[in-house]
């Protein structure tokens, strides 16, 4: 709805896009350090911790206790465990993904309230399997995603089990445990910041990442949308488990902070609402401006890394002319 304007209450250039401010940048990497600070952001709300990382925290917790089959029968690669592995991931990517898509983008729940450009779905474009990008985004979600997910987490499991990788006990190091758990993130957003930069190197870009780049507009399930090859670069970060002593939790965790937290980041929604007024932080514009530009902004704000290479883009105008002297650069390099 258009009014004074605006739309959806929403102020927006002449293309219909929404630009927020730029989101701060991460105090627990401020330099001189700001403990305080760091503090707040490590336990407000909202912050590092609440409500998101703590959520997939829990959901690795009961994913390990519940639903993630005996070590025992982990020591051998059998058919039966492998395929409970494959269908839990499967139906718990299928609840997440599902439920914001519906609430927010089937139900139009909040209209276009936070949202960064006024745009549903695009049907009719052949860009996309069977010209419609929903249904393209499900195929490449659960058919290869699902399954390279599943297969990392088999290969550690099986690992595991076998002794085969630096183990800690929780009870023995209770400390330790929880820092790693607390930090995993973390460790997981250096990776991908590196592997997502490899990714638009100009012949990987052609070949691999073209297929994410195809959502513009994207929503929940643009999340990890991607070649297989993609999925086999950046679900590489539980490979970490070999080197760094850790328990299955750990990896469960940082396998599935690959493939849970890309549907809140590929929201299209800065905030959503619960009943009008609460609002709970979904994704923010510095990753919507890496889907409008591509070459900006690889990262995730929690870690400043774009800002420290280079690659950071605020949304202001005088960033938007170096990104598009950038991206002028980069399309002679793919056309190359």
């Amino acid at each position: 709805m258009e009014k004074d304007g605006l739309i959806d209450g929403m102020p927006r250039d002449e293309r219909g896009y929404w630009h927020p401010e730029a989101p701060p940048h991460s105090p627990l990497f401020a330099w001189p350090p700001k403990p305080l600070e760091a503090f707040k952001y490590l336990f407000g709300f909202p912050g590092y911790l609440f409500p998101w990382n703590m959520i997939f925290c829990g959901i690795a917790v009961v994913t390990y206790l519940y639903f993630q089959p005996a070590l025992s029968r982990c020591v051998t690669l059998q058919p039966g465990w492998i395929l409970e592995m494959f269908v839990r991931n499967l139906v718990l990517l299928v609840i997440f993904y599902s439920g914001l898509h519906y609430w927010y983008w089937s139900r139009k729940s909040q209209g276009r309230q936070y949202k960064f450009n006024t745009e549903w779905m695009e049907t009719g474009k052949r860009k996309f399997l069977w010209r419609d990008q929903l249904l393209d985004n499900i195929f490449w979600c659960c058919c290869s995603g699902v399954s390279v997910w599943t297969a990392y987490e088999v290969l550690m499991m099986w690992a595991y089990a076998n002794e085969m990788l630096p183990y800690i006990n929780p009870q023995k190091h209770p400390v330790y445990f929880i820092l790693l758990l607390v930090f995993m993130p973390i460790i997981r957003i250096f990776h991908f910041y590196w592997v997502h930069r490899l990714l638009h190197w100009p012949p990987l870009f052609k070949r691999v990442h073209y297929l994410h780049h195809k959502n513009i507009n994207v929503g929940p399930w643009s999340g990890i949308a991607m070649h297989p090859i993609e999925h086999l670069v950046v679900f590489s970060s539980v490979l970490i488990h070999w080197i760094v002593p850790s328990h299955p939790i750990h990896m469960l965790m940082n396998a599935q902070d690959n493939a849970l937290p890309p549907a809140l980041g590929h929201m299209g929604f800065q905030q959503l609402l619960h009943k009008g007024n609460l609002q709970v932080p979904a994704s923010n514009g510095f990753h919507h401006l890496h889907h409008r530009f591509f070459e900006c902004n690889y990262g995730e704000p929690v870690m400043p890394l774009d800002y420290w290479f280079g690659t950071y883009h605020d949304g202001s105008p005088e960033a938007h002319k170096v990104i598009l002297k950038k991206k002028a650069q980069r399309n002679r390099g793919y056309s190359a």
